[in-house]
């Protein structure tokens, strides 16, 4: 079976090896069609403590390496907010 891959924004490098990843989701509402974006954080390990704030980064499932971090970084995909860019890994 495929692990999932998704595309989310760092919120949070508090603690050591572990960011917090925000991932929006659009769909349309099954009632009234309007589209609505709904947000979900993740925790995902960060080996080398490399990604801050604001960069935007692709997560993979992974098994369990905590009690809440069940996802792993695959890599950078876009710019930060203060206008760095860097190249995807």
């Amino acid at each position: 079976m495929p692990k999932r891959i998704l595309q989310g924004t760092v919120k949070s490098t508090a603690n050591d090896k572990t960011v917090v990843v925000e991932v929006e989701r659009r769909f349309r509402h099954p009632l009234y069609g309007k589209f609505v974006k709904q947000n979900k954080k993740y925790k995902a390990h960060d080996e080398a403590n490399e990604y801050k704030v604001g960069d935007v980064v692709a997560i993979e499932e992974h098994r369990p390496i905590s009690k809440t971090k069940t996802w792993i970084v695959k890599g950078r995909v876009g710019v930060a907010k203060d206008g760095s860019v860097e190249v995807a890994d």
